[in-house]
């Protein structure tokens, strides 16, 4: 990732006390520069339905180990962009051609279209001028937010798709074992948050940035709450997939096995 890029993306929407009240114009020599690189985009108008085409055609290419690698990759690098593609992936993989009116949602907890809204995806008909800048500053700088947006995951895997293959090491493979076995650590009632806490020790991160973790392993199916009693206070509002998850749903071996399984 281009460094220049990387810092006027970082510094249009951030300053040192947080998030800036207004972005910085989407226009001048440095704007230019970061589009250059791949890191800033136009604002971009597009239909459910051409997203859905694309991401059919990003799937012939984009293959599970391949997001597997780079998540992995990226535990020890902290290369944090390279996390999402594998929510980003897991949520659109089983996602079947389709047009936003096709089937509608009984009950829409996501969206209107009944196969996005299945599949935890909230989507909209059109995308009319949206900016997709912010949406990849936050991929860059905690891994990404909006992590089940349709908008969101077509971008993640339109730029990981132009990203090398990664390769991981000795010690992406004790870290992801360090996660786990914090996972079989935590007391049943324990809530997400404080397996973000466990995590603190285990993965070189921010408290955000773990954060995101846990949330991409949640769309991904790893972390998931079991249909048993909840022991805990109730849901958390600082999550979204992972409001829910409590210590003795753990995780999913057969999630484990499926995307990492190659790799313990």
């Amino acid at each position: 990732m281009d460094k220049k890029a990387k810092k006027i993306l970082m510094n249009t929407f951030w300053t040192s006390a947080g998030w800036k009240a207004t972005p910085d114009a989407f226009a001048g020599e440095d704007f230019v520069y970061a589009k250059s690189k791949g890191l800033m985009f136009d604002p971009v108008s597009i239909t459910h339905d051409e997203i859905i085409h694309r991401l059919h055609e990003l799937r012939q290419t984009i293959t599970k180990e391949r997001v597997a690698a780079a998540f992995l990759h990226s535990l020890s690098t902290k290369k944090v962009h390279l996390r999402s593609a594998l929510s980003s992936w897991a949520l659109t993989s089983g996602l079947p051609v389709h047009t936003y009116e096709q089937r509608s949602s009984v009950r829409p907890n996501y969206s209107s279209c009944g196969d996005c809204n299945f599949h935890r995806l909230m989507s909209d008909r059109e995308y009319v001028n949206n900016d997709l800048n912010v949406l990849n500053f936050e991929r860059v700088k905690w891994g990404g937010i909006r992590l089940n947006w349709l908008l969101y995951c077509w971008m993640d895997l339109e730029l990981f798709s132009k990203e090398d293959h990664f390769e991981s090491t000795a010690e992406d493979a004790a870290i992801l074992s360090g996660m786990l076995e914090a996972i079989q650590n935590c007391a049943d009632h324990e809530s997400a948050r404080m397996l973000e806490k466990r995590w603190k020790d285990v993965v070189p991160s921010s408290k955000n940035e773990r954060d995101v973790l846990m949330e991409i392993w949640g769309y991904a199916g790893l972390l998931v709450p079991r249909d048993t009693p909840r022991k805990g206070r109730g849901g958390s509002s600082d999550f979204r997939s992972m409001a829910e998850w409590q210590g003795d749903d753990g995780y999913s071996q057969e999630a484990l096995e499926f995307y990492f399984g190659a790799f313990l």
